[in-house]
């Protein structure tokens, strides 16, 4: 272990090992996404791929770790991948300016052993989840909105939250009320506790259950079939 991971002491030399060799799709730059990007850039993970086919505009400086005035009107995931790159160059970074389809979102997965659903969109989650169920590959669903977050985790074969997420609403309360600075950097930390529990097969996995966070009123609750 080089020092670089020296206060990574949650992992054994093996795990921080097992991490560089890795991949981890990531869909969205935004909120949640950049956060999660950062992160599994300093934990130790070895292969990125990331995905969004937006750019960086003003509506995004208030919440997205990416997001400053010198990236204003930049593709997301040139931001990112250049982000990672600055953290650790070792690591093999993946672009894909493009928004995920029903006819390149199988092709964008495949050979990752788990994906990131940091989308603000639940028309893309939709082919996002069924891409996932279809190639057997683990998902790890986050949402925020105000005070508010969810995470899960979905296993190839788990059918419920699968089937909460394929019923919700085309438009979510985001588009509403918003997101502060804090609620994506919270949810995006406990996507990848989650990712990091499955890859190193750790337990405590939220599989077929949905967390949810008010950080207004400081309630949690699990909710499970």
């Amino acid at each position: 272990m080089t020092n670089r991971f020296q206060r990574n002491g949650i992992f054994t030399g093996e795990e921080q090992q097992q991490l560089k060799h890795k991949k981890i799709a990531v869909i969205g730059c935004g909120g949640l996404g950049g956060y999660a990007i950062e992160m599994f850039a300093r934990v130790g993970i070895g292969h990125l791929t990331v995905v969004d086919g937006d750019v960086f505009d003003e509506t995004n400086l208030n919440r997205q770790l990416l997001c400053v005035m010198d990236t204003l009107g930049k593709p997301k995931t040139a931001i990112a991948a250049e982000r990672v790159r600055k953290i650790d160059p070792t690591i093999q970074v993946n672009s894909v300016w493009n928004f995920i389809e029903n006819d390149n979102v199988k092709e964008i997965i495949k050979g990752h052993d788990i994906v990131i659903d940091a989308l603000d969109s639940n028309v893309a989650r939709y082919l996002l989840v069924e891409a996932c169920r279809e190639m057997e590959i683990p998902y790890v669903y986050g949402a925020i909105a105000g005070w508010y977050g969810q995470v899960s985790v979905i296993f190839p074969g788990d059918m419920w939250v699968r089937n909460c997420l394929m019923t919700a609403s085309a438009k979510g309360i985001e588009s509403e009320i918003g997101n502060p600075s804090f609620s994506p950097a919270c949810i995006a930390s406990y996507q990848v506790s989650q990712t990091l529990k499955v890859l190193l097969d750790k337990g405590g996995v939220l599989r077929e259950q949905i967390l949810f966070f008010d950080m207004l009123n400081n309630e949690f609750e699990i909710l499970e079939p």
